[in-house]
């Protein structure tokens, strides 16, 4: 076998395409590959689908392919264009080694889409000799194809949280398939506008709204107007680490205004606001030396506590509700106002967080996954525009199942 036949074999190419000719150049350290067809060959035509067209002309065309040992690969070939005898259009014919308007092979870019959820695109162009741009190219154009392919006939609770994209008050929603445990959809800004743009993605990829049963959501009014008018057949689920979260601001405030006169409670926001399990022994000693009987902020760590036991203890929603309310009248007589105003904030919200208590819905596989994409942004520091930074959440998050295998999978012949 010489060796245009073996690059021919290597290559996956199949009649009537061939290795012509290969050239190596050590000093600029690249191959590059001279593909053609044999002579007479006739192709169907990519317009209507006539077989048996005659080559009208060739155009030349490169494209890059994957590293032969540590050597840069180049593929080049005159592709022919058929005047179909029976639409009577003249269409360039497509290879089977890319797809129409790419300069990668699909090998190459299989394995730019591959290295691209590991590390950060700029690295990748670093380590593969190509521009940002290159790759951002073949990264969007897979995602979308795959997004194009994906089922969501089947989703019925969602969990619908914000991520920042970028410095300042920039934000994308992310939608998840609490279930599947998978990103559905993501779009910029975080007003109620975001859940009717869900809805049309999740309908075009065969999902229904009113098969939407439950979303869980944070206390935002947009969010919750937007469930309201475009799920109206969900119920709102508000997740305990929003609710949480609401009360631990309000201790933190508490704090800060009694620090002002009591200079030992400076530099323990932290002693507060995590678990006896997170503190260290050093903290916990610092937490035990406190005053505690005569703090206002230990009264109010005292009513978060009391909000934690809640969720850790109760197992239907009457108990919850009777706990609840017990621990409502407590907050809102306390005469702490910021634990005053959260206590008016979950009562706002009551239905909401009681439903938690039925499905114990939660966002808290969201929030494992948008860690994922903000490490995936941490990783790249940050992302030149917000399509980027959406395109590799679906990449690292979406589970999307119609990606490009990986290219140095091995091939058996059996």
């Amino acid at each position: 076998m010489n060796s245009e036949s073996l690059f021919t074999v290597a290559l996956g190419l199949m009649p009537p395409w061939q290795v012509l000719d290969l050239q190596f150049d050590l000093e600029k350290g690249r191959i590059d590959f001279q593909v053609g067809f044999t002579s007479g060959a006739k192709f169907t035509c990519p317009e209507c689908g006539e077989a048996e067209q005659g080559v009208h002309d060739t155009r030349t065309r490169t494209w890059r392919h994957l590293n032969f040992f540590q050597y840069q690969a180049f593929i080049h070939a005159d592709l022919p264009r058929v005047r179909c005898s029976g639409c009577g259009k003249t269409k360039q014919v497509p290879v089977p080694w890319a797809r129409p308007g790419s300069g990668f092979s699909l090998l190459m870019e299989a394995l730019l889409v591959v290295l691209a959820k590991q590390m950060p695109v700029r690295a990748v162009a670093q380590l593969m000799g190509l521009h940002d741009g290159q790759i951002w190219r073949v990264l969007d154009h897979y995602v979308e194809a795959a997004r194009q392919q994906e089922d969501f006939s089947s989703v019925q609770s969602v969990g619908l949280d914000e991520t920042a994209s970028r410095r300042g008050h920039n934000y994308i929603s992310l939608f998840h398939d609490l279930d599947q445990k998978r990103l559905l959809f993501a779009c910029e800004g975080r007003d109620k506008a975001v859940v009717a743009a869900f809805v049309e993605d999740l309908e075009a990829h065969g999902g229904q709204s009113e098969n939407i049963d439950s979303v869980c959501i944070d206390m935002s009014k947009s969010y919750v107007a937007g469930v309201g008018e475009h799920l109206p057949h969900a119920e709102i689920t508000f997740d305990p680490f929003h609710v949480m979260a609401i009360v631990n601001k309000a201790v933190d405030l508490v704090r800060r205004q009694e620090s002002k006169t009591e200079p030992l409670l400076k530099k323990t926001r932290y002693l507060w606001l995590r678990n006896e399990a997170n503190r260290s022994q050093r903290q916990q000693e610092h937490f035990d030396s406190l005053p505690k009987s005569r703090l206002k902020t230990a009264r109010a760590w005292r009513i978060k506590t009391l909000l934690q036991e809640i969720y850790q203890q109760c197992q239907t929603i009457t108990d919850a509700e009777q706990a609840l309310n017990r621990w409502y009248n407590w907050a809102i007589r306390c005469r702490l106002e910021p634990m005053k105003d959260a206590a008016k904030t979950i009562r706002r919200h009551w239905n909401g967080i009681l439903s938690w208590f039925d499905g114990h819905l939660n966002n808290g596989g969201v929030e494992g996954t948008n860690g994922l994409i903000q490490a995936a942004k941490a990783r790249a520091r940050g992302y030149g525009t917000v399509r980027h930074l959406i395109t590799m959440a679906y990449l690292v998050a979406g589970k999307l199942t119609h990606l490009p295998a990986p290219p140095f999978i091995t091939r058996c012949c059996g």
